[in-house]
């Protein structure tokens, strides 16, 4: 029996600010807590990966995880569609954990200091810190979901512990981004966040992720996993361009596009979208003339709209990551985001 609590492919829920909006606060908390309940015959798997070869990527391209993902991403886009960050939105309880979460791993940081070493890259300390997050994810996640939900932690945890970077390597990039944005969808298959919990899920759950891996890059000077050089979107990050480009749509502040690359744009309104905050990292961490060191950027700045932007940032994406072997070879796959196809209705 196909199992699915929700499914993006044919779900997509533009959540009503305006009904949010109570006494002016930055979020509304919703404190009616869900207690979901899980088919008692349904049985979870430990994600495996299953793209072993190049042949492997049709598999891929016609599964339920890949039509379960890019539909997430798309529900996710238009759910905060023309919001800035400090929209009031819904804060349910179970939001609420997950962030919980995040920041325990956060303090897990100051921890574990970088060390003295030669290379300049790579710090090892990194290893600690990823050890540490392994060895505490099944009791955080228990202390963040419901009881009803405890099943699911052995499948769901390991997309989370993939989400920050490769301990060996000691290098980040698209592959663990898409781990988290997969632990975030997985999070909602199981009922444990909910279609009014979209924009909260964007903004601040994946918005402190975003602030947690930016730290971990700095902090043991991770390399770039894949990275293309000057030719790629960026070193480190893909779906915050995404979603941070449908903030901006209709938004005349930021407008035309082409502003995004002006340094007092960038200062007054990089704590409200996402887009900006990625182009003011960049401009922290790397030297010389924007068009030299992020030319797909610089490019897109002469896109004459934000809609326009959008869209083409979810088919580049799809052809620059969703379509490369090198990412995904790495991807998980379990009960809830499964390699098999994705059956066709007529």
């Amino acid at each position: 029996m196909r199992y699915c609590y929700i499914s993006f492919i044919t779900f997509c829920v533009v959540m009503d600010v305006e009904s949010t909006i109570g006494d002016g606060s930055k979020h509304q908390e919703q404190d009616l807590e869900e207690c979901p309940t899980l088919p008692v015959n349904h049985r979870f798997l430990e994600p495996e990966k299953a793209v072993k070869s190049i042949t492997d990527m049709a598999l891929w391209e016609k599964s339920e995880a890949y039509m379960e993902y890019t539909g997430f991403i798309a529900t996710l886009n238009e759910a905060i569609k023309g919001k800035p960050l400090s929209v009031d939105c819904k804060v349910s309880s179970n939001v609420k954990k997950i962030l919980s979460v995040l920041h325990e791993l956060d303090n897990y940081i100051n921890e574990f200091p970088p060390i003295e070493q030669p290379q300049r890259f790579g710090n090892i300390a990194f290893k600690d810190w990823i050890h540490k997050v392994k060895s505490n994810t099944t009791q955080l996640l228990q202390d963040a979901l419901h009881d009803n939900l405890h099943l699911a932690i052995p499948e769901i945890k390991l997309y989370l512990e993939e989400s920050f970077g490769n301990a060996t390597r000691i290098d980040y990039g698209t592959g663990h981004e898409m781990s988290f944005v997969m632990f975030l969808c997985c999070l909602y298959k199981i009922g444990n966040l909910l279609p009014d919990d979209n924009v909260a899920t964007v903004f601040l759950i994946f918005n402190k992720y975003l602030s947690i891996v930016r730290r971990l890059q700095k902090i043991y000077r991770m390399e770039p996993a894949g990275s293309h050089g000057v030719w790629s979107l960026d070193d480190y990050q893909f779906i915050p361009f995404i979603w941070g480009s449908s903030q901006l749509i209709d938004q005349p502040r930021i407008f035309p596009p082409s502003k995004f690359l002006e340094d007092d744009i960038i200062e007054k309104f990089s704590d409200e979208y996402m887009f900006l905050s990625c182009i003011k990292y960049i401009k922290e961490v790397k030297k010389g003339p924007f068009a030299e060191h992020s030319n797909q950027l610089w490019s897109i700045s002469a896109v004459g709209s934000w809609t326009k932007i959008n869209q083409g940032l979810i088919k580049m994406y799809k052809k620059e990551v969703l379509s490369k072997f090198p990412v995904v070879q790495h991807v998980l796959f379990g009960s809830l985001l499964p390699i098999r196809r994705f059956p066709i209705t007529h």
